[in-house]
């Protein structure tokens, strides 16, 4: 191993050619209950380019390089690092530092990498899976033969929302913004996608559902959505926010709530402790990673770029262009 490692700095706040930088820094060392991971590929995330606009800092003690999650081999291990030897090959979700070619991540939060894909698969997995799996199934509470609607379905969450509720036994509807995205969440297992530009979703909903309404919601979107939200969920319905791409505020008839006995929940991921995570980790591994080794569930990968590409990676994200996840590449 080397002394240095090249990575990608976030130089103040703005648009990505001005602010995302290739830079070296000291390799960083596994610590206590850590592995030091030789990153080959890294996914690129909605929060990575809320870090970069100055919306979103790294909490405490957290790498001020972007990238939460990431693929690779372990290159060394600190003291009580569990089961993981060097030369493993493993993905992980990280607090920060995964566009570089070293990161440290805490063991808890490391997973194998499922027999059948690449790195740049893998690399795609952690946030997403990680995010589905405890809003969607945890807090959530989504059961085998209810309804679920996602919104963004052609995200990388949307993406991973829809392939992981539709193989564990739910009905899938999508809304995404375009013919073309809407196909492709129906090809991933949505029984309905809805094109959000030309239809009503709360009215799309309530026919696709005979007027019942859907059990749970996951949502990135706030602002407006909220009140809709509310109106499309059938009794006992579960509203899981996990974004507000559109604005945290909204003005909202909450009597529904009541009268319909809802839960209106939400979570963040990054700031949760290494033991939660853990836990995360260790649910997915038992009732997904067979699934993706099966074929059943993959990542989908819209593009690659080079770390040094990283501005034209964001660029992307921010067109909303992509379906699925975009990968960089060390």
């Amino acid at each position: 191993m080397t002394e240095t490692m090249r990575c990608v700095e976030i130089e103040g706040k703005g648009g990505p050619p001005d602010v995302l930088k290739i830079a070296t820094r000291p390799r960083p060392a596994a610590g206590e209950g850590e592995v030091l991971i030789r990153v080959a590929a890294c996914g690129v995330n909605r929060p990575d380019v809320l870090q970069r606009q100055g919306g979103y800092p790294p909490p405490a003690g957290a790498s001020d390089i972007p990238g939460l999650e990431v693929a690779g081999i372990v290159a060394a291990r600190g003291a009580n690092a569990g089961a993981w030897n060097v030369g493993d090959p493993v993905c992980a979700l990280v607090t920060g530092g995964g566009y570089a070619e070293y990161v440290a991540a805490p063991a808890p939060q490391c997973l194998p990498v499922p027999k059948g894909l690449s790195p740049i698969e893998a690399a795609g997995i952690p946030e997403t899976f990680f995010t589905v799996w405890t809003n969607v199934f945890e807090r959530g509470r989504l059961q085998r033969d209810e309804t679920l609607l996602v919104h963004g379905g052609s995200s990388g969450i949307g993406t991973t929302a829809i392939q992981m509720a539709s193989r564990l036994g739910a009905r899938v509807f999508a809304t995404a913004g375009s013919a073309d995205k809407c196909a492709a969440c129906e090809r991933l297992g949505a029984a309905k996608a809805i094109n959000y530009r030309e239809t009503d979703f709360v009215a799309a909903v309530k026919e696709l559902t005979g007027g019942t309404g859907v059990d749970v919601i996951l949502d990135m979107v706030g602002a407006d959505y909220i009140e809709r939200n509310i109106r499309s969920l059938a009794v006992e319905g579960r509203l899981v926010q996990i974004g507000f791409q559109k604005g945290a505020k909204a003005e909202v008839n909450f009597m529904p709530l009541m009268l319909k006995r809802l839960t209106y929940t939400g979570s963040t991921l990054r700031i949760q402790s290494a033991a939660s995570k853990g836990r995360i980790a260790e649910a997915l591994r038992r009732n997904v990673w067979p699934l993706i080794e099966a074929g059943e569930i993959r990542p989908v990968v819209h593009a690659t770029f080079p770390l040094d590409r990283a501005a034209d990676a964001h660029r992307l994200m921010e067109s909303n262009a992509h379906i699925g996840k975009i990968i960089l590449t060390t």
